[in-house]
């Protein structure tokens, strides 16, 4: 079996140093889309967005986490680890949860520490949880928990794991906004650090059983992420303290995301969808838990 879960989970845990400047953090806000302002009838550039852009102003989306340092994401890391011999046609991005412990330093240097935190059989396929933790000289700065679906890889009779499904929000959204995404949005996103093909590749996307390539998962999690702090939070990224998403369905570059956005006691739900494809979901299960 291409998976050994007992190897995969008793593997030394992997420990490197990463580092990012403020180029780095600037990159990975432009690949979610900063610096263009989403009402039509304003400005090309609004100047809110400077906090994102702007070296001067700099402050750090917390889901820039999953890109620092520019090492492969969890998606792809987690197949190299001990136990796992897997296909990377195989492979979706299924999940992911984004705890963060102090606000993210515009740049530094800290000490990621990775490991498979659990294998689960889910019949047709495998989850594999990898955990990242990273540190510098201060203390904890985030754990990153990324769910990786792997097709064809389950049935071995092992542990189903958790179910990730909430209840669907009740009554009308708090907010809903619009976010298009460029035709050139994962070829900019991906040079923060995610080089799979399935985003770039038109043949490799085929293979995968996609008409074309598709948004990076993470793209559109950050997208979102945006979306609620500058919409129900303020501006003020300090103040989000966790983020779990399910990637529910693809969304191709060119589309426009719905975002849907209810507020509850310390915490947003949102769901996103694509507009072109009659809201065809897109995240579901996300929360964004709030200070």
């Amino acid at each position: 079996m291409p998976i050994d879960a007992s190897r995969a989970l008793a593997a030394e845990p992997r420990t490197g140093e990463i580092s990012w400047t403020t180029k780095d953090v600037q990159l990975y806000h432009l690949g979610i889309g900063a610096g263009a302002n989403p009402d039509k009838d304003a400005p090309a550039t609004d100047p809110d967005e400077l906090r994102y852009t702007l070296e001067s102003r700099l402050h750090v989306l917390p889901s820039f986490a999953t890109v620092a340092g520019s090492g492969a994401p969890g998606v792809i890391s987690g197949l190299s680890m001990p136990g796992v011999e897997v296909e990377l046609a195989k492979v979706l991005h299924g999940g992911q949860r984004l705890e963060i412990h102090r606000p993210i330093p515009a740049q530094g240097t800290a000490t990621a520490t990775h490991r498979l935190a659990a294998v689960y059989d889910k019949g047709k396929a495998a989850i594999l949880v990898l955990r990242t933790e990273v540190a510098d000289a201060d203390g904890p700065l985030w754990t990153n928990d990324a769910q990786i679906f792997v097709r064809g890889e389950g049935g071995w009779g092992g542990d189903r794991g958790p179910s990730v499904r909430l209840d669907p929000p009740t009554g009308d959204p708090d907010k809903t906004v619009e976010r298009p995404v460029r035709e050139d949005q994962a070829l900019l996103y991906r040079l923060s650090g995610d080089w799979n093909p399935l985003h770039a590749d038109p043949e490799f996307a085929k293979l995968a059983g996609f008409d074309k390539p598709i948004l990076h998962g993470l793209c559109t999690y950050g997208i979102t992420l945006k979306a609620v702090v500058d919409t129900l939070l303020g501006g003020d990224v300090s103040r989000v303290r966790s983020y779990t998403t399910r990637f529910a369905g693809v969304v191709y570059p060119g589309e426009t995301l719905r975002i849907r956005m209810w507020r509850q006691e310390g915490s947003v739900r949102a769901e996103v969808s694509a507009v072109e494809r009659q809201d065809a979901p897109v995240l579901a299960d996300t929360v964004v838990e709030h200070s």
